[in-house]
């Protein structure tokens, strides 16, 4: 019993670590890709376009029906055609008797209607036909079409990576913005730790007449400030949390921090264009564009189209079906001559959308060519920033602690304190948000590589 308790309380400890252990930015990834709803829902859009492109190509088979007909009539061209396709007519049907009996009587009869064939008794008709029919040609619209439909699989498909690129990109952010305001905390509990010191030599200082109650009351002050502080960034580090846990579609109540910087890609600018998920949607659309093209061309060809049909009938259901049986093979060509010009107009506007879908393409290239420029030379002038913000932020903290100094030796004020400590912590959070700008650059311009960072 002792060995089964000894069992169970090691797996609710190896479990309870297992919930508890940071989640890595890797680990966080993968689960992204499985979960998140977004990449699902673009995952189901890419199912969709690949059963479209399986609707048109099965046009290219035909189809086959099968037709149940069921009827009863006392209709004369209903009847008589019920008896002809079940083989049963008879020239009884077309008033034979009545004819052969008044020619006998030697009164034949030409001009008055037969009864049998104009007032025929009600009569139950059951038809079962198989209809196969197939498209031979259509002038290639078909594989148009279906080239259109591997084409639109294809944007939805680069829709869905665009999106993970997207969710990837939130998530990546996220972490490295928890560094970054986990590294800022530590600073200033750092800094407030020092005012609680410093609290306590005021206090010493004033108990033996070095000091006064308002210097106290500027050191409460600013203690209550980095405390403000502290507590804004805490609530900051719960929405984090709380954005991670939405975009995984799981709770997540800890993370494995990466460093506070994100390193730069090494891709070229020709790489990032090469890579864009936005270039190779509008090259799809170009292909689509095409595709178009040979669709208007389509309406110039002839349509030549092939069917087969087996059919039985009877006044019962499948009687006599084998005698009862009929086919009928044949084709038929269409061929639209004249249509008032609107083939052409339409072939016409066609090429016209192929010029502008090429147009927007070479667009949309320098715009990203121009926006990777742009992110390239952000990140370079915050990362002198961010030099320069580090060396002032050394000198503040070597200014703060002068200026104690001082005040312990009655050199400096109170206030001179206060001032050089906010000055201290105005560097710390002008250097985070910095850091933050250059990371957010940075992300941007792997987003343009399709979120690739190498």
């Amino acid at each position: 019993m002792k060995k089964i308790v000894s069992i169970l309380s090691l797996a609710l400890f190896l479990h309870a670590s297992q919930v508890d252990s940071p989640l890595s930015l890797n680990e966080a990834i993968d689960i992204l890709k499985e979960k998140n709803l977004e990449i699902k829902n673009a995952g189901f859009d890419v199912d969709s376009a690949a059963m479209d492109k399986e609707i048109v190509s099965a046009n290219h088979w035909g189809k086959l029906d099968l037709t149940q007909d069921i009827a009863r009539s006392n209709d004369a061209g209903n009847v008589f055609g019920f008896k002809l396709a079940s083989r049963e007519a008879n020239f009884g049907d077309f008033g034979a008797e009545e004819f052969m009996g008044n020619f006998l009587a030697g009164t034949p009869d030409y001009t008055t209607p037969p009864q049998d064939l104009n007032y025929p008794d009600a009569r139950n008709f059951f038809q079962t036909k198989l209809k196969y029919e197939v498209p031979l040609f259509t002038g290639f619209a078909i594989s148009s079409y279906e080239d259109i439909m591997s084409a639109m699989q294809k944007m939805k498909t680069l829709d869905k990576e665009q999106i993970t690129a997207e969710q990837i990109y939130q998530l990546r952010k996220s972490y490295y913005d928890m560094a970054l305001l986990q590294s800022s905390k530590k600073h200033l509990t750092t800094i407030f730790e020092n005012i609680k010191t410093l609290e306590n030599t005021t206090k010493t200082m004033i108990d033996v007449g070095y000091a006064k109650n308002v210097d106290l009351l500027e050191v409460q002050a600013k203690k209550g400030n980095v405390q403000r502080l502290l507590v804004q960034m805490d609530a900051n580090e719960k929405l984090l949390y709380h954005y991670i846990s939405f975009l995984l579609n799981q709770k997540v109540d800890v993370i494995q921090t990466p460093d506070t910087e994100v390193p730069m890609p090494s891709y070229s600018n020709e790489e990032i264009l090469n890579a864009n998920l936005d270039l190779k949607k509008a090259n799809t659309g170009l292909a689509i564009q095409e595709n178009m093209l040979d669709v208007s061309k389509a309406a110039f060809y002839p349509t030549v189209g092939a069917f087969a049909e087996a059919s039985t009938a009877d006044d019962t259901f499948l009687g006599d079906a084998i005698d009862h049986r009929a086919y009928t093979i044949g084709a038929r060509a269409s061929w639209n001559i004249f249509h008032g010009g609107a083939d052409n107009a339409q072939l016409e506007k066609s090429q016209v959308e192929k010029l502008k879908t090429k147009t927007q393409l070479e667009l949309a290239r320098q715009g990203i060519a121009l926006q990777v420029e742009k992110i390239r030379t952000e990140i370079t002038s915050f990362d002198e920033e961010i030099s320069f913000l580090e060396q002032e932020l050394t000198l503040a903290d070597e200014i703060y602690k002068n200026y104690e100094g001082r005040y312990r030796e009655k050199l400096s004020s109170m206030s001179d304190v206060i001032i050089k400590q906010s000055e201290q912590i105005q560097k710390i959070l002008q250097l985070q948000m910095t850091k933050n700008k250059k990371n957010e650059r940075i992300f941007a311009l792997e987003k343009l590589a399709n979120g690739e960072n190498k």
